[in-house]
């Protein structure tokens, strides 16, 4: 059995932390949370030489120790923490080339906690272009470390990283720093209090309550009744432990690190000042946006039909080829159908976080923040405040995690109450549908309709929680005052690795994610829409035909038969043209009363599967909801959709495919299930202009996420503001909704 070893990678933001970690575990990665809090944990597995396994974790980004978020306090906790299962044997400190001074902050604090500290420096292959040359031998004799020269997107040095991982044993533990200089009297009585204690890890202990939140004090017993300063002192104190680190790092690179200022010239200047300009910022985002959504329906529409298809075809083959009885039909009817209706979003859902993916490694995501701290402003948001906003278009629950990096309570809690107007991934599966059936297909300016449409659904959204955001700035009398700090990194080439691995794991988390609900649910459904108690539900062959026998065909049902009927005489006609054979008349009209027999006998079936359907378990639930959501312009089968999508909202679309496919033997696609639904008051299809943008709306605006409510909750640590979120959401969409479909109707 290998050995295996606990690695911690650590390092600033957008220093290539994550690249690295991509190149050590490719695929032997997996996401989670920390135990008990909503913060990232991003662990993979990496063989090193000698038969060595590494346990990789990806720590949060931190610029010190000296904690300032939730993220920054994990970090620390877990190399404070020996009893920790994830405790380091080893720190990999992540730096970039072109910033090494401020990375080395980081890495000396590190270092100082006696943890065998590996320093990687990558972005080597920007040396060159930046004039940049680099002692690395005395740099590594100064600080007393190893140094692994590292360039993720030419895949220089990890191999060599990898040895020195390997061989951490041999790294020496010796500290950069002695910080017991800012102030002797006040550590000597530190070190006589607890002289069992290493000096620099009580210290931090100590002042973690300055910057943020306590953390574990058990790390180190009765450490917080030694606290005798204040924290306006402890935080003196820090800023001069600050000093004196810089005062090292200066020296060091002073004799190691050369920059050639006339090599080191370029465009990044020029490009800030277009992609940041108070006019054209805005425009060249906006038409960013606008590409991404045309791309998302342009590029997705082939694989999207091959899905469909292969999911017919599959329902299908188990019908005809599995025995007939309750495990066919649930698999076909209830599995099947349920899981289609999601998978089929995939191309959609891939090609969005790969947008979002290649935006974020270009370094235009910070410019962004950047950008739209002018516009948040006014609204009583931060900057930062745009960073869950925007990653709220993939899923509002890390967005919400991610306001723990907002000091401001205030405008943390505003982020955390309006994020969720964000138009999420998971509302995608549901707009491309309801955009397909209602929205013609034409393009105004080479952008289709369709595109506009759901390209407007998003800016409704984000300005929905603008404008409840300065409702709640106003509502809200809490107090605070915060700066805006964002960082700008270098533009860069993505790094398709990166890219790939981005995409198939949020693709991947997000398709098992909902299909585990998915599966549930349409198995409930299909038992709910297959069985009933009534004696409707039990006669409902005898009843429908009988009916059937007395007043005939429904409307809908005689109108499609003639219509159907028309197209094939035609295509008889077209054949007898094309083919140069006169087809007698009598010919024709056995051929239309076959055909007309068989489009008879595939309706009445129809009709006793939509009878049966509409007296199951289901449809007596739904026919309950229904006044409710009539005014809307929905049925009850679109009722019944929109309560369970509750639990997530990509099972809108789900739902709607396991009631479509319960007693149906027609190989239809969900979409041609659905835009073939008639209202039954009006005789018009149930999904047109009206209860189409009605639908959408009701989607842009309602809390429809059980897993978002769970998550405000814990991030606020109470139910008075989900439960206030929730009813407010609901009622706005409701009501927007109404309105929407009584004036379009």
């Amino acid at each position: 059995m290998s050995k295996q070893i606990n690695v911690a990678l650590i390092g600033n933001p957008n220093t290539g932390k994550t690249s690295v970690f991509n190149q050590l575990t490719g695929l032997n990665q997996k996401v989670g949370n920390y135990p008990g809090i909503t913060v990232e944990k991003k662990e993979g597995i990496c063989k090193l030489p000698r038969g060595v396994r590494a346990h990789i974790l990806d720590l949060p980004g931190t610029y010190s120790l000296n904690t300032t978020s939730l993220d920054e306090s994990v970090a620390v906790e877990l190399l404070l923490n020996k009893n920790d299962k994830d405790h380091p044997d080893v720190a990999i400190v992540i730096s970039d080339v072109e910033n090494l001074k401020r990375n080395l902050l980081l890495f000396t604090q590190i270092k100082d906690l006696k943890i065998p500290s590996i320093l990687v420096i990558n972005m080597a292959d920007r040396m060159d272009k930046k004039g940049i040359t680099l002692d690395i031998p005395l740099l590594e004799e100064k600080l007393n470390t190893k140094i692994a020269l590292v360039s993720t997107r030419k895949g220089m040095g990890i191999d060599y990283l990898k040895e020195l991982i390997a061989d951490y044993k041999n790294i020496p533990i010796k500290q950069n720093v002695d910080i017991t200089v800012i102030e002797p009297d006040y550590f000597d009585r530190l070190k006589t209090t607890f002289p069992k204690q290493d000096l620099y890890k009580l210290w931090l202990v100590i002042t973690q309550d300055v910057n943020f939140m306590p953390i574990e004090k058990n790390l180190i017993k009765d450490a917080s009744s030694f606290v005798t300063k204040s924290k306006s002192e402890l935080k003196r104190l820090q800023q001069k432990e600050t000093i004196l680190r810089y005062q090292f790092i200066n020296g060091i690179l002073k004799e190691t690190y050369k920059i050639d200022v006339n090599a080191a010239k370029g465009l990044r200047a020029s490009f800030d000042k277009i992609l940041t300009h108070k006019i054209f910022g805005y425009l060249i985002f906006f038409v960013i946006l606008l590409t991404i959504f045309q791309a998302i329906y342009d590029w997705s529409s082939v694989p999207q039909d091959y899905i469909d298809e292969l999911f017919v075809k599959a329902s299908g083959w188990i019908k005809t080829t599995l025995p007939p009885g309750v495990f066919t039909d649930l698999i076909a009817e209830g599995v099947l159908a349920g899981i289609g209706g999601i998978v089929i979003f995939i191309p959609q859902i891939a090609f969005l976080f790969l947008f979002i993916a290649l935006l974020e490694e270009s370094g235009y995501m910070s410019r962004v923040v950047f950008l739209m701290d002018r516009l948040m402003r006014p609204f009583g948001l931060s900057g930062k405040s745009v960073v869950p906003l925007i990653s709220g278009t993939a899923c509002a629950i890390p967005a919400i995690m991610a306001t723990r990096n907002i000091e401001s309570w205030k405008e943390r809690l505003i982020t955390i109450l309006v994020t969720p107007f964000t138009t999420c991934s998971a509302r995608l599966p549901i707009y491309l549908i309801i955009i397909a059936l209602v929205i013609p297909e034409g393009r105004f300016l080479g952008l289709s309709y369709q595109a506009l449409t759901l390209m407007l659904l998003y800016l409704i959204g984000f300005a929905a929680a603008i404008v409840s955001a300065m409702i709640l700035n106003k509502i809200l009398k809490i107090k605070s005052r915060t700066f805006f700090v964002v960082e700008m990194p270098n533009y860069k080439l993505p790094l398709l690795k990166n890219v790939a691995l981005t995409v198939w794991e949020k693709t991947k988390s997000f398709v098992f994610g909902a299909g585990k609900i998915i599966l549930a649910i349409s198995i409930i459904l299909w038992f709910l829409g297959s069985n009933g108690y009534s004696h409707e539900f039990e006669n409902a062959e005898q009843i429908v035909k009988s009916r059937i026998e007395t007043e005939g065909l429904s409307i809908f049902n005689q109108t499609i038969i003639e219509q159907e009927l028309s197209r094939y005489q035609n295509s008889l006609k077209n054949s007898e043209a094309k083919n140069g054979h006169n087809i007698s008349d009598s010919v024709i009209a056995d051929s239309l009363t076959i055909r007309r027999s068989e489009l008879v006998s595939m309706a009445i079936n129809q009709e006793i599967s939509s009878f049966k359907l509409e007296n199951s378990y289901i449809g007596i639930i739904g026919k309950t909801i229904e006044p409710i959501v009539k005014p809307l312009g929905y049925d009850w089968k679109i009722g019944i959709a929109v309560l369970t999508s509750f639990a997530a909202r990509e099972v809108f679309v789900g739902t709607l495919a396991t009631i479509y496919s319960v007693g149906s033997d027609e190989e239809e696609t969900i979409k041609h299930r659905m835009a073939a639904e008639i209202n039954s008051q009006t005789k018009k299809p149930l999904f047109n202009l009206a209860s189409g943008i009605s639908l959408l709306l009701f989607y842009a605006f309602a809390m429809q996420c059980m897993s978002t409510l769970a998550i405000v909750k814990r991030e606020t640590n109470s139910w008075k503001w989900p439960v206030t979120q929730l009813v407010f959401m609901s009622l706005f969409a409701y009501i927007v909704a109404l309105v929407a479909y009584q004036i379009l109707k």
